[in-house]
């Protein structure tokens, strides 16, 4: 047991890949299924043993939270560290750690990837591949979320590129290689940025430490030879933000999640918008923000702008769609454009609001998709203008239909309400003496803190027009779909089996319980991180 809590991080990483190859090796379709499934299940288990590990209260700066701190020495939020030389030559390091950015994001990983396993089990294509790939593709997602080299974050992000690329030109629908090709070249061109910045910030450091590259950075902004300048600093954001925008996406580099998610098969579109998309916004998070702040100021409006044009051009795609699916894929450029906003104003409450929008919609968007392969699987087509009346043929799968355009939507009460207010009030507050940006601007001048008041203002308001607009077509969809007049090729449509109330209860109670404890359920573990997060910006 010692072993398992002493390496707990590395064994959550690498024992979905020991389960690909135990995948590989097995007999038979079966088999693979039930191998795959019982790793999945062990994984997330293992992860729940964080919630008896993490440190709810830790505080101090963004750096390690070691078990005995040097005497006077501040201790940070960055917890369960492992560390080991990798490549000693170039400082690379093999090393691992958890705090309040990644942790929520972990036990999501590890409980989508648990449900799109079990979704899976009707893949008949080369299933012992499938399993493979979805297991290698869980290994490259948790390693991303808990890496503290900036070399090995690359890495990970790299390899959790090909899984997917493989799933979707494989085992997805009639345009599979056009849409994993898509994606595959639009992530890639993201990465060689972010590949560019690495090698920029190593040079100018000789680090690839995530914690402590905040502060080496910093040390190194200025004019002088060896220096970072401006420019450099503002150049290195801005490659950064359109790899992390890129996987987020946000407006302009959002076409390829469309065709991504309608030619995937239903389990990986589900880890595709719950969780890839969520590497985007950590990225952001955990990278471009703390290592370039002052970049980060001077082009919050850039950054404002792409997250409100996200919202709206999202809804309004959403609402045009009569594809279920196509529409759920909008959707989910909308909400995620919540996550960019709330980054760009720099305040706590829309910070927080990014964040908890991150596990929000992992929920959500799961769920939508989930609910948009049952009826597909019956229908044989995502068509919403040949649907209706499905309340009376599947109440319950209506029921649990309700519950997630009710979330996606965002209802009071639900999980998608909390993020999207928090966001909204903190971009709403960024037009406050207390705000870093306010402060900023009014240190510039009266006439750019002006400026400034009425560009926030503006954003803000239209920001919550993507609220009515996202309401609009949520309801329009549940009208379209689950009533109206019943169609006769409908009623023999069977109710939701088993293995699918599987899959949908758990989200179902999942979307509740954040909708109505978030504090319990995530503001508990965030608090401390953010707060040293904005400890950064000032």
């Amino acid at each position: 047991m010692d072993f398992i809590r002493n390496n707990l991080l590395t064994i959550l990483i690498f024992l979905p890949t020991a389960g690909a190859i135990l995948v590989l090796l097995a007999r038979g379709r079966d088999a693979a299924r039930w191998t795959a499934l019982a790793v999945t299940a062990v994984t997330f288990a293992l992860s729940l043993l964080l919630l008896f590990s993490f440190d709810w209260h830790a505080e101090g700066r963004y750096a390690y939270l070691s078990d005995a701190p040097r005497a006077g020495a501040e201790q940070g939020i960055v917890q369960m560290t492992q560390e080991a030389d990798w490549i000693p030559a170039f400082n690379i390091k093999y090393k691992v750690g958890i705090d309040g950015l990644s942790f929520p994001l972990i036990i999501l990983s590890t409980f989508i990837c648990l449900l799109s396993c079990i979704a899976s089990w009707n893949i008949e294509k080369m299933t012992k591949g499938y399993m493979a790939l979805f297991l290698f593709l869980e290994t490259g997602i948790l390693g991303v979320f808990l890496s503290l080299d900036f070399f090995l974050f690359y890495v990970f992000f790299e390899i959790s590129l090909l899984p997917m690329y493989f799933l979707i030109g494989i085992w997805g629908g009639p345009r599979k290689e056009y849409a994993a090709i898509k994606f595959f070249l639009y992530t890639l061109v993201g990465s060689i940025g972010l590949l560019i910045v690495l090698i920029g910030v190593y040079l100018y450091t000789g680090s690839f430490d995530m914690v402590l590259l905040p502060d080496l950075i910093r040390a190194k902004l200025g004019t002088g030879a060896g220096m970072i300048s401006p420019a450099m600093a503002k150049t290195f954001f801005l490659l950064l933000m359109v790899g992390f925008l890129i996987k987020v996406p946000a407006v302009p580099f959002h076409t390829w999640l469309p065709d991504a998610h309608v030619e995937a098969p239903t389990p990986i579109s589900m880890i595709l918008a719950a969780i890839l998309l969520k590497m985007g916004g950590y990225g952001i998070f955990r990278v471009a923000y703390p290592f370039f702040t002052e970049a980060a100021k001077e082009l919050w409006l850039v950054v404002a702008l792409v997250g409100v044009v996200s919202i709206i051009y999202g809804a309004l795609c959403a609402m045009a769609q009569t594809d279920f699916k196509k529409l759920v894929a909008y959707s989910s450029v909308s909400h995620m454009g919540f996550v960019t906003l709330g980054a760009a104003v720099m305040t706590p409450a829309a910070v927080n609001g990014a964040l908890f929008m991150m596990i929000a919609h992992g929920v959500t968007s799961a769920m939508m998709f989930f609910v948009v392969g049952v009826v597909y699987e019956r229908a044989h087509h995502r068509e919403m203008a040949r649907m209706g009346g499905l309340a009376t043929t599947m109440p319950v799968y209506t029921a649990f239909s309700t519950v997630a355009c009710f979330a996606n939507l965002g209802l009071p009460g639900l999980c998608g309400f909390v993020g999207e207010v928090l966001v909204l009030l903190g971009s709403f507050q960024a037009a406050k003496s207390t705000s870093i940006l306010y402060q900023k601007f009014e240190a510039i001048g009266s006439g750019a803190l002006h400026g400034y008041l009425i560009a926030v203002y503006t954003l803000a308001v239209i920001a919550c027009l993507g609220v009515v607009l996202t309401a609009g077509y949520m309801l329009w969809t549940i009208q379209r779909v689950f009533f109206g007049p019943e169609r006769p090729e409908q009623r023999a449509f069977p109710e939701v089996n088993e293995r699918e109330v599987v899959v949908l209860t758990p989200l179902t109670v999942m979307a509740i319980l954040l909708g109505i404890l978030p504090t319990v359920f995530f503001f508990a573990f965030t608090q401390q991180t953010v707060n040293a997060l904005m400890r950064l910006f000032k």
